[in-house]
């Protein structure tokens, strides 16, 4: 019934399309109380109880519309080819990844679900820089196929969290490119305690690892968008963390720095940010109770 679905959305205008999943998203935020409880905990967790009512509400829409565009375009990648897609996106900070390039280093994109995060990794695969990332096995096993499948349109390549690391060493080893989203909720016995968002946060180290064994060039990257139409991919600045005889240190400081820069886009503009997700609940469970 579901592929049915897709294939009648699939045959309207994009806009209308568009249009469908906006409120699709919309009717989530007014009828999920738990996901809405979550959103507000999180808020109220991270800029205080005297967070206004109007911001809680306005980062709710905002994070149920972008879980639906999400969909949305995990359903076009499916469908269009990646030529057609790229016309609406342009790249800024390319450079960076040259200098790279030209100085023979694989590369880490380091991420977070942020905006559009699933056409972010289309395009930055299909037109830009074929990676292996890692998934998170799912739940329901048709639906991962369902996303697999929109993934592997492009130059993306995947692996399940168990046991990713292998391959991303041997990706990392022979010169090419890996992609982690460095938001996600993690084991604490795989972390490092950070300040995230102004909270002492368990924090994902292997990115700083793989990058100070290989010499990889860590190059943030996010997807913005004003109108939900035409995206700008940004590259920022390589981070460069220290390198010295205290190895333990360097993978704290390295793995601070990034979680600095994606902790300063987010408080910049928070609405893109997935707050949906109970990101906290390891370090803090507390804060998502009744």
């Amino acid at each position: 019934m579901f592929l049915v679905l897709e294939k009648f959305l699939m045959l309207l205008p994009k806009k209308l399309r568009r249009g469908f999943f906006t409120a699709l998203g919309f009717i989530a935020y007014k009828t999920s109380k738990r996901y809405n409880k979550v959103v507000r905990d999180n808020l109220k967790f991270i800029y205080g109880d005297d967070v206004s009512e109007k911001f809680i509400q306005d980062v709710a829409k905002a994070s149920f519309k972008q879980l639906a565009l999400n969909l949305l375009h995990t359903m076009e990648i499916r469908h269009y080819s990646m030529q057609e897609l790229a016309k609406n996106v342009s790249f800024v900070n390319d450079e960076v990844i040259k200098k790279a390039k030209e100085q023979n280093r694989p590369i880490i994109f380091i991420t977070a679900h942020y905006g559009s995060w699933e056409f972010a990794g289309a395009m930055l695969g299909a037109m830009r820089e074929p990676f292996l990332t890692v998934y998170t096995k799912m739940k329901n096993k048709y639906f991962e196929e369902y996303v697999l499948s929109s993934r592997s349109k492009s130059n993306m390549e995947y692996i399940e969290r168990s046991g990713a690391t292998r391959g991303l060493v041997k990706r990392l080893r022979a010169g090419g490119t890996i992609a982690v989203l460095i938001d996600t909720n993690v084991n604490k016995k795989e972390a490092v305690t950070v300040d995230f968002l102004g909270k002492p946060t368990g924090q994902v180290k292997s990115t700083a690892y793989l990058a100070r064994k290989f010499d990889a060039a860590i190059i943030p990257t996010l997807i913005h968008t004003q109108d939900d139409e035409n995206f700008v991919i940004k590259f920022y600045d390589e981070i460069i963390p220290p390198k010295t005889d205290d190895i333990e240190h360097d993978i704290k400081v390295s793995t601070q720095m990034q979680i600095d820069w994606l902790s300063k886009e987010i408080l910049k503009s928070p609405k893109p940010w997935f707050w949906l997700h109970r990101r906290f609940k390891n370090d803090y469970p507390e804060i998502y109770q009744s």
